[in-house]
């Protein structure tokens, strides 16, 4: 806004004598209407933000339950680590480490249990709490997946990032249960005991039968396995 400033004096009004005041700013913010027309509503601006993050947290989430239950297809073994302190160098080499028919992925315990819940894997309700990553293996060998892991976990001093439980055909095995898991024989040990067994079923049989519950259930699995391979041939 402009103004004139008129010098009174007895003498007639000179034009040099007029003094223009010109404001160093432009017209009043309040004058213009566009400041009013173009202003973001902020509060609903902030939450649509908001929703736009809890859909993209609830997506994100959703996916990591599906990859928990596509790990979880042709599972034999799933095993909660406990990770805590473990550096990322250190997580890559374990990753590394591990056999290819493995698979390491770390996810909450509240997505793990999820993607688990009303199935034989419930049993590993008791694994979830800390930080966990999670092991799912993908082979009857137990005892050659296990062992890369206790000796990466042996090399790299990690005694803290133990085994915190494992679920293996529907039951719980605790950190002191895994030495069962540990000796598992494998399906090599498992054909030569019933190779030994049917040379010498006199003696042998009766040892077999002597064993564990859990390793005459392997013999009689690979038993079955190595007379329909047969038969398929």
């Amino acid at each position: 806004m402009d103004a004139t400033l008129c010098l009174l004096s007895s003498n007639p009004i000179i034009p040099s004598k007029l003094l223009s005041l010109t404001p160093p700013y432009p017209t009043p913010l309040l004058t213009h209407k566009s400041h009013f027309l173009h202003c973001p509503n902020r509060a609903g601006h902030h939450r649509g933000q908001l929703s736009i993050r809890a859909a993209v947290s609830r997506t994100k989430k959703e996916e990591t339950v599906e990859t928990v239950k596509k790990h979880l297809k042709d599972c034999y073994l799933l095993a909660a680590i406990g990770y805590k302190g473990m550096t990322v160098k250190q997580f890559q080499d374990l990753r590394r480490s591990l056999p290819e028919n493995t698979s390491l992925i770390v996810a909450k315990n509240t997505l793990v249990f999820k993607a688990i819940e009303n199935t034989k894997w419930e049993a590993l309700e008791p694994c979830m709490k800390g930080m966990n990553a999670w092991l799912f293996v993908h082979t009857e060998e137990i005892q050659g997946v296990l062992k890369p892991y206790r000796n990466f976990q042996k090399e790299n001093k990690l005694e803290e990032n133990d085994f915190t439980g494992a679920c293996f055909e529907g039951k719980f095995y605790g950190p002191q249960d895994f030495e069962v898991l540990e000796t598992m024989p494998s399906r090599v040990e498992v054909y030569a005991r019933i190779l030994g067994a049917l040379k010498n079923p006199a003696t042998a049989l009766v040892g077999t039968l002597k064993a564990p519950a859990r390793d005459l259930l392997l013999l009689l699995k690979a038993y079955v396995k190595k007379l329909e391979d047969e038969g398929a041939q």
